[in-house]
């Protein structure tokens, strides 16, 4: 990719990062996405247009509301920003300007999930199947321009595996896992089949050293015991990430060992 898409990439990324805190703020609370606009959670007054470009106008008004002055929580800055950054990484890595779309939102989808699911115990239903609806035309877009529709076939078989393995192990340990997790993994498991059946294998180790490692290290320090309730989310989507940017330079340097 050249420096232009990914400077695109990342400025189109701050832009979905305000639609992706937005989500996150009031989704878990059950309330709508589209009404009411933008505004100051202390005074309720409207935030206007040039108070609201993505982190700029976070930092200009140093973290305040114009109108009352109190401060903003930076959380919503953040996400802006770490949209904005995987934007920009899926540009460099990306393999075709073609899947670009499709890796972007679902990156997007991900990192909502994530900090749901970290805060809330629980991954929306509603971004799950309102990624389905997006990706599937994206992918077959990526399909068309970068003329691999043998990868579609890869996107049914190992997000069909994929579900069949975690809805296996959600039936065999009900309390290891929620059906969440069970509709995440089949999701990742499709996008990854897109890329190719090695990374999917790569893309759930991942997700499984990442959960492994601290989990492990938590309950040898005595600050988890076995029954504490860990969201999975987070490392799947972790796990899935670093696939889409380094899946098959991992399968590369795997295959030469």
């Amino acid at each position: 990719m050249s420096p232009a898409i990914e400077a695109v990439a990342g400025i189109v990324g701050l832009v979905i990062g305000s639609f992706v805190a937005l989500v996150v703020d009031r989704l878990p609370r059950h309330e709508s996405i589209l009404t009411p606009p933008s505004h100051c959670i202390a005074c309720s007054a409207s935030i206007k247009p040039y108070d609201n470009i993505p982190v700029v106008s976070y930092a200009i008004l140093r973290g305040r509301c114009r109108a009352c002055g109190t401060r903003t929580p930076p959380r919503d800055a953040s996400v802006k920003l770490a949209t904005g950054v995987l934007f920009v990484l899926l540009a460099w890595r990306a393999s075709s300007v073609w899947s670009l779309p499709a890796f972007c939102v679902f990156g997007a989808a991900l990192l909502a999930i994530s900090l749901i699911d970290a805060v809330h115990m629980r991954i929306p239903t509603a971004i799950v199947y309102a990624t389905i609806a997006l990706e599937v035309p994206l992918l077959v877009l990526a399909s068309a321009g970068s003329h691999r529709w043998s990868a579609l076939l890869g996107v049914l078989v190992a997000g069909a595996v994929a579900f069949a393995v975690f809805f296996a192990i959600y039936f065999a340990v009900p309390k290891g896992i929620g059906f969440g997790d069970v509709r995440l993994g089949g999701l990742c498991g499709g996008l990854l089949g897109w890329i190719g059946y090695r990374e999917v294998l790569v893309g759930f180790l991942i997700s499984i050293l990442v959960a492994g490692i601290p989990a492990a290290v938590l309950l040898a320090m005595g600050k988890v015991h076995r029954k504490t309730r860990i969201p999975f989310g987070p490392f799947l989507a972790i796990g899935t990430l670093i696939t889409m940017l380094f899946g098959p330079a991992i399968v590369h340097a795997w295959g030469s060992v």
